[in-house]
């Protein structure tokens, strides 16, 4: 079988987008000269790779076994240029990282800081929950990942950096705010606007609550920490969310944290990839910087 990388580059881009005009537009390239070329492929390899029905196109089961071992030649040669610029060192590159959306309070400050140490850099950060967090670990699409508690069920690194208490907030005149000493059993009836199933900060508040014997009575479901924030100063119910979230509204006085006894909930921030990736230098520089000095550029809510 006699392939083109260049060929392989545009069956990648049909295939990922499924459609040959939108991949001619990535890749500034007329659409008559991708479809020449996925002819050029499927002759050399001797098998029909799309199909079209109507005016959609399909990948084949061949298309789909070519696609998936595109991306393992892409990534080779990622890593090969990876390789080539450690031998340079760290002084050009680019940087993919995905946070989680509460990591994102900090997150940014980081990425600022460690920017302004490596001038000829160029990043991309995808603030996202937890779902596709666990996609791109799995699919090996971004250099490091910093999220809560990693899953298990994938070979990755994981690397603790720093801790990440969960509070319980209220609106200042909420009947609880005022009393010093609560215990988890006056929460019982108290109604939680609560994170998406699935996310971090709401797989941590059911275990936690299940240990604790008390039935969660969830109101209202929020897809980012802001919303949780606001509809509880509106009054909709209390919440539970990182405290690297709240600086703003504590100074404000526009919420408070219950002084509720075991809480806060404590976890930890990590920075993760896939066991065996081959961090190019400046995801090494970066992931050093994590570990070594993400303290420094938290704004922490007093507790």
């Amino acid at each position: 079988m006699n392939v083109t990388f260049r060929q392989l580059k545009v069956f990648e881009s049909v295939a990922r987008q499924l459609s040959y005009t939108q991949a001619a537009n990535e890749l500034h390239l007329t659409q008559p000269a991708v479809s020449m070329q996925i002819k050029q492929l499927e002759d050399a390899t001797g098998i029909a790779l799309f199909e079209q029905l109507g005016k959609k196109i399909y990948l084949t089961p061949a298309g789909q076994e070519m696609y998936h071992y595109c991306r393992g030649i892409e990534q080779q040669m990622k890593e090969l240029e990876n390789v080539l610029e450690d031998i340079k060192g760290v002084k050009r590159g680019h940087l993919a990282i995905s946070v989680a959306s509460t990591a994102n309070y900090f997150a940014t400050r980081l990425l600022a800081a460690f920017a302004k140490e490596h001038a000829g850099i160029s990043f991309s950060l995808d603030v996202t929950n937890r779902a596709t967090l666990l996609r791109q670990l799995a699919n090996n699409e971004k250099d490091l990942v910093i999220m809560g508690q990693p899953p298990e069920a994938l070979d990755l690194v994981t690397e603790a950096f720093m801790e990440n208490p969960l509070v319980v907030i209220a609106p200042p005149d909420h009947g609880l705010a005022r009393q010093p000493n609560l215990n988890i059993a006056q929460l019982k009836n108290e109604t939680f606007v609560v994170r998406e199933s699935g996310s971090g900060t709401r797989i941590a508040m059911e275990r936690f609550f299940s240990e604790q014997g008390v039935q969660l009575h969830t109101g209202m479901e929020m897809t980012s920490n802001e919303a949780i924030k606001q509809a509880v100063e509106a009054g909709l119910g209390l919440g539970i969310v990182s405290i690297h979230t709240l600086p703003l509204e504590l100074e404000t006085k526009r919420l408070v944290i219950l002084k509720v006894k075991d809480f806060p909930i404590l976890r930890h921030w990590y920075v993760v990839h896939r066991r065996g990736k081959r961090l190019s230098p400046v995801a090494q520089a970066f992931r050093q910087f994590v570990l070594e000095r993400a303290g420094e550029f938290t704004i922490t809510a007093p507790l």
